[in-house]
């Protein structure tokens, strides 16, 4: 008995008829990374990669670039300061000697001048700084000048040296003339302040009257007239004894003229303060 040569059933079938497209499950999604088409790209992408610099080093390389131009200018600067020291220093180079022994003495005058304003500066800033002794100053000054001036006026007594004058006038022909020159010589020859028979001669002294009867700011002197003078003594004796002076003419009036200095006199008279019936101190 011979074999089947049929296969049996569980003979896998091989043939044509037996081929049956295979189903395929799906794959699951996976990412798909773009490759590079070839590797020339691959490079190129990886060196602009490199070359990208990040954005805090390109801020830092502004400012680098802000403050080399900032030194630049500053050099520019002193290499045109330096250049006109330079020609300054050539032109004095090529000056004289005796221009340079003038400026020389032009810079030592300006420094002098320049010290001696610092220093009143300072004293001034010290007097400023010291208001007692400012104030005690200005009160003894405006004390010594209200002295000076009632003096003057008549309005305070006085002593000092100066001389004592007697006019004696027997035949009473001394005249006002007389009497007003020598007032007015005396007072050009440095007399500071008299007095004429007990009458305080001021600014504003007349002298008024006929010979043998004179008047001095209105009270009655009769002879012999009795001036009493502070000043130099020596000065105010010249004064009166020149040729042709109040010696001589009283002399030739028929008088006579006796001068003693003294090295003290006292002027005594005094004069009331006029009270100033339209003129007022000025306020501004």
């Amino acid at each position: 008995m011979s074999a089947d040569p049929r296969p049996g059933p569980d003979a896998e079938d091989t043939g044509p008829a037996a081929e049956e497209p295979a189903t395929e499950r799906p794959a699951a999604e996976e990412p798909t990374t773009e490759e590079p088409a070839t590797e020339e790209e691959a490079a190129e992408q990886t060196a602009d990669a490199a070359a990208a610099p990040p954005a805090a080093p390109r801020r830092q390389r502004r400012v680098a670039a802000a403050l080399i131009a900032v030194l630049t200018l500053l050099l520019g600067f002193a290499i045109a300061v330096q250049v006109r020291a330079t020609g300054t220093g050539g032109a004095l180079e090529g000056a004289r000697e005796e221009e340079l022994v003038g400026i020389l003495d032009s810079l030592d005058a300006r420094e002098d001048q320049l010290r001696q304003q610092i220093t009143d500066q300072r004293a001034a800033l010290r007097d400023l700084s010291n208001t007692d002794s400012r104030s005690a100053a200005a009160l003894e000054e405006a004390a010594d000048r209200a002295d000076a001036l009632a003096v003057l006026n008549g309005t305070v007594a006085a002593e000092g040296p100066g001389l004592v004058m007697t006019i004696r006038d027997p035949q009473g022909r001394v005249r006002v003339a007389d009497l007003l020159d020598a007032v007015q010589e005396l007072r050009g020859a440095g007399a500071e302040t008299m007095q004429i028979d007990g009458v305080r001669v001021g600014v504003s002294t007349a002298v008024t009257g006929d010979p043998g009867a004179l008047r001095v700011d209105g009270r009655a002197v009769s002879a012999p007239y009795d001036v009493v003078v502070i000043g130099s003594p020596q000065d105010l004796q010249t004064a009166m004894s020149i040729p042709g002076g109040v010696v001589d003419r009283v002399g030739r009036q028929g008088g006579t003229v006796d001068i003693e200095q003294r090295d003290r006199v006292v002027v005594d008279a005094l004069r009331p303060l006029d009270e100033p019936q339209y003129a007022q101190p000025q306020t501004d």
